[in-house]
């Protein structure tokens, strides 16, 4: 079994947390958080130990891999610990804010060697996987255009406004992974343009909260993706792809498929409450990923170098925002 710490006990700490208590392979040891009291509540809910400092979640002796849940100023810091200590890291996105960063942080954990990973967990979405799976195949032909939507149920709090590092790296990054995953294509030049309609004060920390991104891929292929903040209906998502004799496409998930009958009417059910809902089920699924990757000794994916080209067209798409012109990608 493998040994794992967990760092960070919020909200997306405890979805890894009861993802690690459930694997079978997982022996879920520590679990640290600054806030050593919701870090003790975390780790008794689920058997695990409290650590007191970084030095116990960082020991080789005592710890086979770590799941970085931390905030997201730590993500770079956390992982450069654990290639100093030669243990694996599952690591949430981003790998910094600042993309010099992470480019200096991906090449440092490189060179040691370790098995690192980034939590893109809507690459383990079972519709997903199948999209790239008739792509691959060349079931539609060569792929000409990609239309994705990621439409939030609700405005997040400013304050996670603030420190999110804005809509593109927050929110369409993951739309942006999933294009060039799919594809197997690299971005070339990305155009965004967006507006703050939800809640314009969202515009005060130079912010959108409603916008579009289009990708220009290596092969001349577009992608077209619709991110808003606030749909007022539920948490929808979906994927298109178009190519030369064919299309496939993952469609919007419903909380329910049941249909109800009325005299002049169809009640049916409606979107999930929150992103959560709908992709819940891709967490343990990435972390078996990981963890199966830890056996193997195989290349988990992504891999720190793919998420980083992710996290490089969001920062062009950022730039554009800002610009108002389309922007080149630069790995």
């Amino acid at each position: 079994m493998q040994r794992f710490a967990l760092i960070g006990a919020g909200f997306i700490g405890a979805v890894h947390a009861q993802s690690l208590a459930a694997n079978p392979d997982v022996n879920f040891r520590f679990v640290y958080d600054v806030d050593q009291a919701r870090a003790g509540r975390l780790a008794a809910s689920h058997g695990a130990a409290v650590a007191a400092t970084l030095d116990e979640v960082f020991d080789a002796a005592q710890v086979d891999a770590v799941l970085i849940a931390s905030s997201t100023n730590m993500h770079s810091e956390h992982l450069r610990l654990a290639a100093d200590a030669g243990i694996a890291a599952l690591c949430e996105k981003p790998i910094d804010l600042d993309l010099e960063r992470a480019r200096e942080t991906v090449a440092y954990v490189e060179a040691t060697g370790i098995t690192a990973m980034v939590d893109f967990n809507r690459r383990f979405d079972r519709d997903y996987a199948e999209l790239k799976r008739t792509v691959d195949a060349g079931e539609i032909g060569a792929v000409e255009l990609l239309q994705l939507s990621s439409r939030g149920p609700s405005m997040p709090p400013l304050e996670y406004i603030a420190v999110s590092g804005g809509q593109m790296r927050d929110q369409t990054v993951h739309f942006f992974d999933l294009a060039t995953w799919i594809t197997g294509l690299d971005a070339v030049s990305v155009f965004a343009s967006g507006s703050a309609l939800a809640e314009p004060r969202v515009a005060e920390y130079g912010d959108v909260d409603t916008s579009i991104a289009t990708v220009r891929l290596a092969s001349g292929a577009l992608v077209q993706i619709d991110s808003i903040r606030r749909s007022g209906y539920g948490y929808d998502e979906r994927i298109e792809v178009f190519g030369s004799t064919g299309l496939v496409e993952a469609k919007r998930h419903r909380a329910g498929q049941v249909a109800r009958y009325g005299r002049g009417t169809v009640t049916e059910s409606g979107m999930h409450a929150g992103w959560f809902e709908r992709v819940q089920p891709t967490y343990a699924a990435a972390l078996a990923e990981f963890v199966g990757a830890l056996e193997g000794r195989r290349v988990p994916s992504p891999s720190l170098r793919e998420a980083l080209r992710a996290q490089a067209i969001a920062e062009a798409a950022t730039r554009s925002l800002a610009s108002g012109r389309e922007e080149l990608v630069t790995y």
